[in-house]
């Protein structure tokens, strides 16, 4: 009898294992089901967004290389045509690390700019917000940016465009002119180029009270063009991409600003007495409350976002006039009468 038991144990205890395993396996199954069941009914009662027809592309980077590709400035692009193609003129895509709509359809942008700040946010892509910096008024919404933009508006009266800025702008389309000229060496010249750098120039002056043409400001505006490849590129935080070259030059750039904003206040220590407000940092300076972070990243964004702007809306009227002989001719009569009319 204990043989027979003593053979009975030991065929039990040579199966355990295999019956072990097999009720594991059989309570992973039955959890993973009642999982994905609880899953699929919760799922029914949430309603899905209603998003529109789109594609996100590779992980993290999205479609941003394709959205990226360089096309002629009077044109879309072939990225925007082909997605307007499938999708429609309003797509889902991943741009810049971030889950994205876009839009091209006139109706829905003139609805979102009309309800910007009650139905619809201002916001970058949180790449472009970490290269203009936290205090950029271009990244700020609310409060913190109505302070940042009334500083601006401030500084930009009518007094002072009357009186200073457009004899600035004067000054420096003439300085432009000038090396257009026939005998200049440069008669041939790139219009994006020359818009570019003239709206740089003139940004610098008002800003900081730097002058075209003095060896800073050219370093200062080859470190600007740096940077902002970097705004516009994938947000790729290596040694060698635009991202991290762009990341080097806005701390260039800040050097820069913090140097002038400490030239200043030695001065007005050493002289003991007021500064003067003669540009954007001065009056920043004494205007406000401003911490020196916050004016640093204020002058910046308000360097990008004059700067690009205004340079492209002046390569377009450039190219555009220059194929329509009859617009230009009308320019040229309703400047002509204008002077006419001051002298």
């Amino acid at each position: 009898m204990a043989a027979i038991m003593a053979s009975i144990t030991s065929e039990l205890l040579f199966f355990l294992p295999f019956i072990l395993l097999a009720l594991l396996t059989f309570y992973t199954s039955a959890v993973a089901k009642c999982h994905g069941l609880h899953r699929w009914s919760g799922r029914t009662k949430k309603r899905r967004p209603n998003l529109p027809p789109g594609a996100v592309g590779w992980p993290f980077i999205g479609e941003t290389f394709g959205y990226l590709r360089a096309h002629p400035a009077t044109s879309i692009g072939q990225f925007m045509d082909q997605h307007i193609a499938r999708y429609g003129k309003i797509y889902r895509s991943s741009l810049f690390g971030d889950r994205t709509v876009v839009s091209a359809d006139a109706g829905l942008n003139r609805y979102v700019l009309q309800n910007e700040g009650r139905l619809f946010e201002c916001s970058y892509p949180r790449s472009i917000g970490g290269i203009l910096g936290k205090w950029s008024m271009l990244v700020l919404v609310g409060d913190p940016h109505r302070e940042m933009r009334s500083i601006s508006l401030n500084f930009l009266s009518s007094v002072r465009l009357r009186a200073v800025l457009l004899p600035e702008v004067e000054r420096h389309t003439l300085l432009v002119l000038r090396d257009w000229l026939p005998s200049s060496s440069s008669a041939v010249f790139s219009a994006q180029h020359e818009a570019k750098k003239f709206t740089f120039n003139l940004m610098a002056k008002n800003i900081m009270s730097m002058d075209p043409g003095e060896e800073e400001t050219e370093r200062l505006r080859l470190e600007y063009i740096t940077f902002m490849k970097g705004v516009v590129s994938a947000p790729l935080n290596f040694p060698g991409t635009a991202y991290w070259k762009a990341l080097k030059s806005r701390a260039t750039i800040l050097g820069v600003i913090e140097r002038k904003m400490e030239e200043r206040l030695e001065k007005m220590n050493k002289e003991a007495s007021s500064m003067e407000e003669d540009d954007l940092l001065g009056w920043a300076m004494k205007q406000s409350n401003l911490s020196k972070e916050q004016i640093l990243d204020l002058l910046l964004s308000l360097l990008f976002a004059g700067h690009e702007t205004s340079s492209m809306a002046l390569a377009l009227a450039i190219f555009f006039l220059e194929g329509c002989p009859k617009a230009v001719e009308e320019l040229r009569r309703s400047i002509l009468r204008l002077l006419g009319d001051r002298s």
